[in-house]
């Protein structure tokens, strides 16, 4: 039976890990008791010495080429979240160790708040919440929606643009969570568009979308949700000139990073008050206490909510177990992370 550790922060392991996750686990590998939080002192080397697969969460250690070379037997890194960038280095893939994440799993929640957004955001749920709040100075007064009735919400836009039939939703970025989101809202009465350059337009397509320029994306949407995975080429991607393409009364969406977003543009285009922007993530993060963003009415910020939460992150562990039962079988992992995708992922 082959031997396997955890390897992650304490506050991971107390979040994440239950009986059950151990349980399965013990059903398919021999597992370490503990949880490895470095990998260097003379114990955590022991553990090393022995281990066949590690699994990984949030906090594990960097796995450089020293903490490589004091695993000899180490085959397989099963991570129980996202992105492998923060631990797994160059010196894994170049001794042949597999490397698995269950990131696809992660991509449920977010794809999934980011869809009560989009639904939300055709509502303008944000606008007449705060019209129906001030109604109540003004009691009798014609609601704008219908001003036979003044009972109901009030929207300042023009009510022939309300709703989500026909409304125009782009995607940045055919992610795993774009993939997703565009999965969800495929059923709906929507315009789907998105942009990903290093995706065929043919591939866009097959995903329901039609593909467009970044500059188009803005102009276009009702709805600009960003899934763009930060890196090097994405820092500061949605700047001035994309923020200033946005029309008035968008909504824009970020549960990717913060930085993707350039923050002084955003911030000068927030106060304007021309469009909306629900922030589950911001630069920095969190945001200053003095930050403007906190009290403009047209924003809305969630602290980081919209990846796996509570019980949805059983969900990441039973992925992950499920990795581990497949090493153990001989089988191939069903959530490989090669390396060279590294250059174009989270």
């Amino acid at each position: 039976m082959m031997r396997a550790a955890l390897a992650m922060s304490l506050p991971t392991y107390d979040r994440i890990v239950d009986t059950s996750f151990l349980d399965r686990l013990s059903r398919s590998v021999d597992l370490a008791p503990g949880v490895l939080t470095e990998f260097t002192s003379p114990a955590a080397l022991a553990s090393l010495a022995d281990v066949d697969v590690l699994v990984t969460g949030w906090g594990c250690p960097v796995l450089d080429a020293a903490a490589v070379a004091a695993a000899p037997r180490l085959r397989a890194v099963v991570h129980t979240a996202g992105s492998v960038r923060g631990h797994v280095t160059p010196a894994v893939w170049e001794r042949g160790i597999v490397v698995s994440s269950v990131a696809a799993q992660n991509a449920v929640p977010v794809a999934e708040f980011t869809l009560a957004v989009v639904l939300l955001a055709g509502k303008d749920v944000l606008g007449a919440t705060r019209g129906y709040r001030a109604r109540r100075a003004r009691p009798g007064a014609p609601d704008p929606l219908n001003p036979g009735n003044p009972g109901n919400s009030e929207n300042p836009g023009n009510p022939r643009n309300l709703g989500n039939y026909g409304a125009t939703v782009g995607i940045l970025s055919a992610s795993l969570v774009g993939r997703r989101l565009l999965e969800l809202l495929r059923p709906f009465d929507l315009e789907l568009l998105v942009h990903d350059p290093y995706v065929p337009d043919a591939d866009l397509r097959a995903l329901g979308a039609e593909p467009v320029g970044l500059l188009e994306l803005a102009e276009r949407s009702d709805v600009f949700s960003i899934h763009t995975p930060l890196l090097p080429d994405t820092r500061g991607l949605v700047d001035a000139r994309v923020l200033a393409a946005l029309r008035d009364g968008t909504t824009l969406v970020n549960t990717a990073r913060g930085a993707v977003v350039d923050a002084a543009a955003l911030e000068a285009e927030l106060r304007t008050g021309r469009f909306t922007s629900v922030l589950d993530v911001t630069d920095p993060e969190p945001l200053p206490a003095d930050s403007p963003l906190w009290d403009l009415p047209n924003v809305v910020l969630t602290p980081h909510l919209a990846g796996s939460q509570g019980n949805e992150l059983r969900r990441l562990t039973a992925a992950a177990a499920a990795e581990v039962d497949r090493l153990a079988a001989g089988l191939p992992l069903h959530h490989p992370v090669p390396h060279p995708a590294l250059s174009r992922t989270a």
